[in-house]
């Protein structure tokens, strides 16, 4: 198994979640070494089931971010609240930490990682760990180190131990050359920015690992994903969360996008669900490492047409940025998750309507919205 030379630069700010630009918190990497190591080339290794204990051991990477808290959430409920441990390395908010086990792991650290998964048992892990795209580009050096070398201890300590890793993907593992309409599962990608790069990254060595190595290794190209409970953080999806907070706050939207601009998008539920979903297939079902899901696909306009309905006094102005045009002109526009759907059952709950009307019912109504109605 390959070795991971030490890493001693240090690093700064990274953006830890698995989005696609979809708003997710700043997180501080520290400038450490990591060890060399070997694992043995010959090893065979399993992942453990349901047979072999009551339930999961679960650790998630890069926790505080857009997805961690809510899976953590999800998986407690299902498993126990003391068999799902949050990870992070920022302190967390008095909520989540006093609603259940929580833990500093560097993804960076091999040491205190692998310390981490031997101490609490850990059967499955899931890596919410990267530095994002605009981010990533300001910064390629550390977006190199946090998202491949991060990946990379990840990899060896997920199949040393037998565990069970999920990585995630995103529609920016895509590029311009890529078919967009509909984007199958297997295509050419050749994405342009070194998030994109350092995704595909993953979804090949992560297959390499299970082909090479055995490791049960799970992949999903998420969509926009779309919550209230998270602030837009400016990323090419962003608008279609941003959309409800001015509505809200002024009335007023001004997108920064063309408003006949379609990118495949999914409620924050339909996100976590499938998640848990394809963790819990059974492997022989499985006919791929890594799944395209999706749940609906629309445009500015459409998503501006379906808010209207609760508020027809919002007004929708246009002001193109022609860089996150760009972005979203080389992403799907469709995705096709054919695969999944046959393979494990994948089915997504919510559409544009049922989304419109759960992104109003959880940030709330003001005059305006009770007048409209």
């Amino acid at each position: 198994m390959p070795i991971v030379r030490s890493l001693s630069r240090a690093v700064g700010q990274v953006l830890q979640g698995p989005g696609c630009g979809c708003g997710f918190s700043f997180l501080p990497v520290r400038s450490i070494g990591v060890s060399p190591r070997q694992v043995a080339s010959d090893a065979s290794f399993h992942s453990v089931s349901f047979a072999d204990t009551d339930h999961p051991r679960v650790l998630i990477t890069g926790g505080l971010g857009q997805l961690g808290v809510g899976l953590a959430k999800l998986l407690r409920k299902r498993f126990g609240k003391n068999s799902v441990i949050l990870s992070d390395i920022r302190k967390p908010a008095d909520n989540v930490f006093y609603s259940g086990p929580f833990i500093y792991a560097d993804i960076l650290d091999y040491k205190n990682l692998r310390e981490i998964v031997v101490n609490n048992r850990i059967t499955w892990l899931f890596h919410y760990s990267a530095l994002l795209s605009a981010v990533g580009e300001a910064n390629v050096p550390l977006a190199r180190a946090v998202n491949i070398t991060g990946l990379h201890n990840v990899l060896d300590i997920a199949a040393e131990h037998n565990l069970r890793l999920f990585v995630p993907s995103t529609i920016g593992a895509f590029g311009p050359t890529s078919p967009r309409d509909p984007t199958p599962d297997l295509c050419i990608q050749r994405p342009r920015t070194i998030y994109g790069v350092s995704k595909v990254h993953a979804e090949l060595m992560g297959e390499y690992y299970h082909y090479r190595y055995g490791l049960d290794f799970r992949c999903l190209r998420y969509p926009g994903i779309i919550s209230a409970d998270s602030q837009p953080g400016g990323g090419t999806t962003d608008y279609a969360v941003q959309i409800f907070h001015d509505a809200i706050k002024t009335g007023k939207f001004q997108c920064n996008l063309k408003p006949d601009t379609r990118l495949p998008m999914m409620y924050i539920d339909d996100c976590l669900k499938a998640t848990l979903e394809v963790m819990e297939a059974p492997a022989e079902a499985l006919t791929m490492r890594t799944y395209n899901i999706s749940a609906m696909s629309f445009t500015p306009e459409e998503l501006a047409q379906e808010v209207q309905k609760h508020m027809p006094e919002l007004e929708v102005t246009y002001d193109v940025d022609k860089v996150r045009q760009a972005i979203a002109d080389s992403w799907p526009m469709n995705f096709d998750d054919s695969n999944a759907r046959r393979d494990w059952g994948w089915k997504h709950d919510y559409d544009l309507p049922e989304l419109v009307t759960t992104m109003f019912s959880f940030l709330g109504s003001d005059s305006r919205i009770a007048q409209a109605n």
